[in-house]
């Protein structure tokens, strides 16, 4: 990508009616460059919505991505349940394809008390099953494992950027505040941010530091990891040095705003970026 490009968690809270259309005069009106699709329960969507998205994304210029369902655990105790998140997976980037995304991301699965190592195990076998589906399809849609908010969950920064060197088309979701929530409070300096940006370049690569996809949000966390999305100016987490250090490392692609109210802290990120 040719710049770093803010955008929303799903349609803008202020956008009224809540059509796509809307959605990207409002964006564009913002400065804002796009849309992550969330599919919080399931891959589906109205014709008449998917025909809006490829008809006026394109005609402003809009990058757009998808959260794929929440409903996804590659480490489940049920077989079953592995091939409906592997499913779950699939459906997810054969929508992408269809709408022309930029990438996919989700969250792998849950350790469930297992040995992590024995978890990762699991894990690649889910993405093997995953892209060997993509790969018949010839679908080469960014398939990206996020960093998660609980120590509970799989996906440290050391696992997703383990796994993204398993396959082509797999490159890792880099959940800022998830970081800064599993561990109880660090990665939240610039020299922190400097040193996953750089671990990401050295272990991926130029491309991946090129072809990013990031999200950020204020965050509440305990010592068990994260509690819920904050607004930015609310929470403790230091946006302002994650936006040096993205400009330092010339980082390109997107940056998705979770907050509460997305689009105002969207803004707020694109606008110190800006001034950087």
């Amino acid at each position: 990508m040719d710049k770093l490009n803010f955008i929303t968690a799903g349609i803008p809270i202020r956008t009224k009616p809540r059509t796509y259309k809307q959605a990207f005069d409002d964006l564009e009106e913002m400065g804002l460059n796009g849309v992550e699709i969330e599919f919080v329960h399931g891959v589906r969507m109205s014709s008449d919505n998917q025909r809006e998205i490829v008809e006026f994304a394109s005609q402003k210029n809009m990058i757009l991505t998808a959260h794929a369902p929440y409903y996804i655990n590659l480490n489940s105790k049920e077989e079953e349940k592995i091939e409906a998140s592997v499913q779950r997976v699939v459906e997810t980037a054969q929508m992408a394809k269809k709408l022309g995304l930029y990438s996919i991301v989700f969250h792998a699965a849950f350790y469930m008390g297992a040995d992590k190592d024995v978890v990762f195990d699991k894990v690649k076998a889910g993405f093997d099953e995953i892209m060997q589906t993509l790969k018949e399809e010839k679908n080469t849609v960014f398939v990206r494992p996020e960093t998660t908010g609980k120590p509970t969950q799989w996906g440290d920064l050391d696992e997703v950027i383990k796994i993204s060197k398993l396959y082509d088309n797999v490159l890792p979701c880099i959940d800022f505040s998830h970081l800064h929530a599993r561990s109880g409070g660090a990665y939240n300096s610039y020299d922190d941010f400097s040193r996953i940006l750089e671990q990401i370049g050295d272990e991926l690569g130029d491309f991946a530091l090129k072809n990013f996809h990031a999200h950020a949000a204020g965050i509440e966390y305990t010592q068990k990891g994260e509690v819920r999305h904050l607004m930015m100016r609310e929470s403790d987490f230091d946006y302002k040095a994650l936006m040096k250090a993205f400009k330092a490392f010339d980082v390109r692609g997107v940056l998705v705003c979770e907050s509460p109210v997305m689009e105002e802290d969207a803004v707020l990120l694109k606008e110190y970026y800006s001034k950087l």
